[in-house]
């Protein structure tokens, strides 16, 4: 006669998995971590992040609170952290991230091609022609021309900036 609660030999035994009191603390925390950067963002941006209704109102809520009101707020939305799928809101996140590093380094391209529109003249200018087929040939060698002199005289970059920012919105265009 068989035990109702054993398994029969061929049955694969499930595997349990140990966590310590430490580990548990160290998710706990982390989650918290994560809700104190929500909390951080303005509220356009969390608009477009995957959030639970009841999250979002805790979000929110943290954002009007101070002190130690704001501190158990944080410690809540931890909490409902734990009992929801985290992985989207870090995915959404980081992209948040990322899309700011991406933009910074967007704008660093385009001030090395208008410091060569100055400093090279018309072999710079086809390349941004290249890049951007709508751009004004004629304007940009004016305003290169027109920032060499006033770099010569010692004037404030006018022209500088306005290549910049027809670079920018060329860019923005495409």
């Amino acid at each position: 006669m068989a035990r109702k609660n054993q398994k029969a030999p061929w049955e694969e035994e499930e595997e349990i998995i140990w966590v310590s009191k430490t580990e548990m603390k160290q998710d706990m925390e982390a989650l918290q971590k994560l809700g104190e950067e929500l909390v951080a963002l303005k509220p356009g941006i969390l608009d477009k992040f995957p959030l639970p209704e009841d999250l979002a109102d805790a979000i929110k809520d943290a954002q009007r609170f101070k002190n130690e009101a704001k501190r158990r707020q944080l410690q809540y939305i931890g909490k409902v952290m734990r009992q929801i799928e985290i992985e989207p809101i870090q995915a959404a996140l980081d992209k948040h991230r990322n899309k700011h590093s991406q933009a910074s380094a967007e704008l660093h391209k385009l001030e090395v091609l208008r410091d060569r529109v100055v400093a090279e003249g018309d072999s710079a200018i086809e390349e941004v022609l290249s890049l951007y087929p709508e751009a004004d040939r004629q304007r940009l060698r004016q305003l290169a021309r027109q920032a060499n002199k006033e770099k010569a005289t010692s004037k404030p970059p006018k022209a500088y900036r306005e290549i910049f920012q027809i670079l920018k919105d060329l860019n923005n265009e495409a």
